[in-house]
């Protein structure tokens, strides 16, 4: 069975979509993750500037300890914020990702598969013994790919429990001194 210049065509232009789907995704994590860095680059510099004059107006050391204090105890919370923010960013763009990959995939093993059966019927007269392994190679690689997509899930489900584990970790404000 010999591909129609159409089929090879219409194969084409759905790769095309696809990779520019794929790209489109990627880059609206990216929009994600600049609007994220802006923002809080923006929150921290006005935070700082605010202190910055807190600290000009202090009237003793004693209020320059407790500003100082007051500042830098809410940062490992917002750090482990902005880390989960990132995180989440990450995941979600990568779980976009990796589903409209597996549908390709899916439709790309389908149609080798329909391709393979179609080849199957047209085979001359005698070659059931070469078709039979052919079958049993194509059926033997979905397998093994199918096994490989699920370890990589199962990786890709323990580093999101890990890290989600070390971003919820972070430790508690403790109170005013």
């Amino acid at each position: 069975m010999a591909l129609t210049p159409e089929q090879i065509l219409s194969a084409h232009k759905a790769n095309i979509e696809t990779v520019f789907g794929l790209t489109a995704k990627a880059f609206e994590g990216v929009e994600k993750l600049i609007e994220l860095n802006v923002n809080a680059s923006r929150a921290a510099l006005a935070e700082a500037a605010a202190h910055s004059q807190a600290l000009a107006a202090a009237k003793d050391v004693q209020e320059l300890v407790n500003l100082q204090t007051a500042y830098f105890q809410p940062l490992a919370e917002k750090t482990a914020a902005y880390n989960r923010h990132i995180f989440n960013i990450a995941s979600n763009t990568g779980a976009e990702l990796q589903k409209a990959l597996e549908d390709k995939a899916g439709q790309y093993q389908q149609s080798f598969n329909g391709l393979i059966e179609a080849t199957a019927k047209n085979a001359p007269a005698g070659s059931e013994t070469a078709v039979a392994m052919m079958k049993s190679a194509v059926s033997a690689a979905n397998n093994a790919f199918e096994s490989v997509q699920k370890a990589v899930k199962q990786a890709s489900d323990m580093a999101e429990a890990n890290i989600k584990a070390v971003t919820t970790a972070a430790p508690a404000p403790k109170g005013k001194a």
